[in-house]
């Protein structure tokens, strides 16, 4: 069973653009902040070919445990917390990148249940959700009554997947998806970590009741908005609490990641390792 403590060795698995700056960073400054990066993976191994150290390359990511990491960090695809998740608790804590992944109710289940049986924890990166504290606070109080996060961008840095995949644009401006978290993120599992990260901090709305808006729009071609929008319980004079906040990440044309997102992750990933090694499911 895992102990309280700063995770100090740490495996990153995936190698597209969220990992590549991740591991630049961590060979960069992980040892000044008492970090050693042990491993790293990815699907296609050639991608890591000059330059990831041969040293650090993991050929197959069921042998981790070799490696002993403290911290496992997920920025690959959902695929590898749905068929890896419960796995990796059994040796690390595991800081998921693709938290649409936890739409999945076995998934999510089977990630509870590992992490009580091996006693590592769950972190979950907010990404770029805007006030996660915040939402929090107030769904711990009892006062959140709707949450809608809208998350637009140009049609080319959407990866989708079923009926929304072949879903027509027509004209500058298209709602590709309007209702439950749950039911976008298997269809735009790598577009949905936002939204995915909005339901786990609302848990008395969660995936069901988190209202997910995809939006394809033509004049984005260099940057995400994510807009979110809560309300609350009505005060003394019948008006609502209300919160709207409207973000603008720039982004490369086409690309999956914000800017601002990469560095946030990396705020997760220091913050992660400042909580203990405890249980459950843990936003940071």
């Amino acid at each position: 069973m895992a102990t309280d403590r700063i995770p100090r060795k740490v495996g990153v698995v995936g190698y597209g653009r969220l990992g590549q700056s991740l591991v630049s960073r961590l060979l960069a400054q992980g040892s000044e902040l008492g970090l050693e990066l042990v491993f790293v993976w990815n699907r296609n191994p050639g991608h890591m070919v000059g330059s990831v150290p041969p040293a650090l390359q993991l050929q197959d990511l069921d042998t981790l445990e070799g490696r002993h990491p403290d911290l496992v960090i997920e920025v690959a695809h959902p695929k590898i917390i749905h068929e890896s998740g419960a796995q990796i608790l059994r040796h690390a804590d595991l800081l998921v990148g693709s938290p649409s992944a936890l739409a999945d109710q076995t998934t999510e289940q089977q990630l509870l249940e590992a992490s009580h049986r091996w006693g590592h924890a769950v972190f979950v990166a907010r990404g770029a959700l805007w006030g996660t504290e915040d939402i929090n606070r107030l769904d711990a109080l009892g006062g959140l009554q709707s949450l809608r996060v809208t998350m637009a961008t140009h049609p080319d840095g959407f990866r989708l997947e079923g009926p929304l995949a072949a879903a027509p644009v027509g004209g500058s401006r298209t709602v590709l998806y309007e209702g439950p978290v749950r039911g976008l993120c298997p269809l735009a599992p790598r577009n949905s970590n936002t939204m995915a990260a909005a339901a786990l901090a609302a848990p008395s709305l969660g995936f069901d009741s988190v209202v997910g808006v995809l939006v394809a729009d033509l004049s984005l071609t260099d940057m995400h908005v994510v807009d979110v929008e809560l309300t609350g319980p009505p005060g003394p004079t019948g008006r609502s609490f209300a919160v709207h906040t409207h973000r603008e990440n720039p982004a490369q044309p086409g690309a999956v990641t914000g800017s601002a997102t990469v560095a946030a992750f990396w705020r997760s990933l220091l913050g992660c390792c400042q909580l203990p090694s405890r249980p459950g499911i843990h936003l940071c």
